[in-house]
This record gives structure tokens, C-alpha cells and sequence, in this order.
């Protein structure tokens, strides 16, 4: 027959045992679960004002601690959802505000590469069509220099998007075919926005938001210091 006491250290064995399979089962689950969870958006949400589309993760690519330049285009992440049982079509621009710290842009919409020129385009008389210039023009014939092919200019499409009922449009940076602002108002660095301006089809009033740049998922390098920034001349 085991003594009082030895049954006692048996008992408080056990339970110790028993609390520490409880806290690794629970610590499991905490893991599985942290696991699921999507990275924090940084971006602007908002709501149609009549509540037919949630427009959320609103932001302007980041490109660097330099950020854009004016006139440059810039990559546009968002994702709509339409909220109601009939089509929704969402256009967007982007309008001048008197505010620091807030650009505007030409337009906002979709580039398009150009298309490659034509083989077989006419070519002016007295250039092969090979481009260079013949050996030995004959006689009464001046010699035409070849002239170069005009750049293609890319295509432009309005940002109109159509959003079937009770479906969503997600857009990223990293989509073949970007939603971008179209030549910007001014330099656009971290810590500034753009505005824009979402119409509905509906018929509801309009939302306006001021898309930020990005934050940036490392921080940037710093800057090489001053010299003589650390000395005591």
C-alpha cells in the first residue's frame, strides 16, 4: 500500500501533466489559425454613398523613397464590390483640390502597349525597303535618306468598369493590364495622396477619396550621412 504522501506527489504529477497537454493543443491552434490571417491593408475603404459599392484598399503603388516625378503615371491598387442585384458601372477620374500634400492626375484609366508597326509600310521614293540608302541611285534621282519610324504612342482607356451584380473588380500593380493615374499634377513622394473621384452608375452622389502612396513591406536603406556631420568641426 502506497503512503498519504505518495499518492499525493501521483495526483500533482498528473495534473501537471494534464496542463501541460491543454497549453500545447491550444498553442497549436493559435498557430493554425495566426496562419489564415491576410496581411494588414494600408489602403483608403469607403462606401457609395447609396451603399451599392464598397470600394476598399485604395493606394498608389510604391516606387521608392523618391517617389513620382510629374508627369509621370502611376500604378493604382483597389478592389470594388458591388453590393447590390443589378450592374454597376464605377468611373473614375481624378480632380484638383487646393489642399498640401494632394496631386491630381490627367485622367485615370488603363495603358495599353502600342502596336509594332506594319512590315509593310510605304516608304518614300528612292528608299529601299530595307531602310538604307540604294548604292547607285540612277542618274536624275537624288538620293533620299532613310527616315526613322515614328514612336507608337500607347492607348489610353477610360477607367469604366462594369461590376456584375453582386460581384467585385480587384485591381493590383502587379495585373498585366494596370489601372493607373495618368500624368500627374506635380511630384507625388510617400506621405502624399492622389485624389479621386469614384461616379456611379446608380445614380447616387459621387466619393471622393485621396488615394496614399503605398507603405513600403521593408524599410527603406538610409542615406548616406553628411560629411563631417559626426565630427566637431
Amino acid at each position: 500500500m502506497r503512503s498519504l504522501g505518495t499518492r499525493r506527489a501521483a495526483l500533482v504529477a498528473g495534473v501537471a501533466t494534464v496542463g501541460v497537454i491543454a497549453l500545447a493543443g491550444c498553442s497549436a491552434g493559435q498557430v493554425a489559425e495566426t496562419a489564415l490571417l491576410d496581411t494588414p491593408i494600408a489602403g483608403v475603404n469607403a462606401n457609395a454613398p447609396d451603399g451599392s459599392v464598397f470600394v476598399r484598399n485604395v493606394q498608389i503603388d510604391y516606387t521608392g523613397t523618391e517617389g513620382y516625378k510629374k508627369g509621370d503615371n502611376a500604378p493604382l491598387e483597389l478592389s470594388l464590390f458591388n453590393q447590390s442585384e443589378k450592374d454597376v458601372t464605377v468611373s473614375i477620374t481624378s480632380t484638383p483640390v487646393d489642399q498640401p500634400q494632394v496631386v491630381s492626375a490627367a485622367q485615370v484609366g488603363f495603358v495599353s502597349a502600342p502596336a509594332p508597326a506594319a512590315s509593310g509600310e510605304a516608304l518614300p521614293s528612292g528608299v529601299p525597303s530595307s531602310g538604307a540608302p540604294s548604292a547607285g541611285p540612277s542618274a536624275g534621282a537624288s538620293a533620299v535618306p532613310s527616315l526613322p519610324a515614328a514612336e507608337p504612342t500607347p492607348t489610353v482607356t477610360a477607367a469604366q468598369i462594369t461590376i456584375k451584380a453582386l460581384g467585385s473588380a480587384v485591381f493590383k500593380p502587379t495585373d498585366a493590364k494596370k489601372l493607373q493615374v495618368i500624368q500627374l499634377s506635380d511630384d507625388l513622394k510617400p506621405g502624399e495622396q492622389v485624389n479621386l473621384v469614384f461616379h456611379f452608375s446608380t445614380g447616387g452622389p459621387d466619393l471622393t477619396i485621396q488615394a496614399p502612396v503605398a507603405v513600403p513591406l521593408s524599410p527603406a536603406s538610409r542615406a548616406p550621412g553628411l560629411e563631417h556631420e559626426n565630427t566637431e568641426e
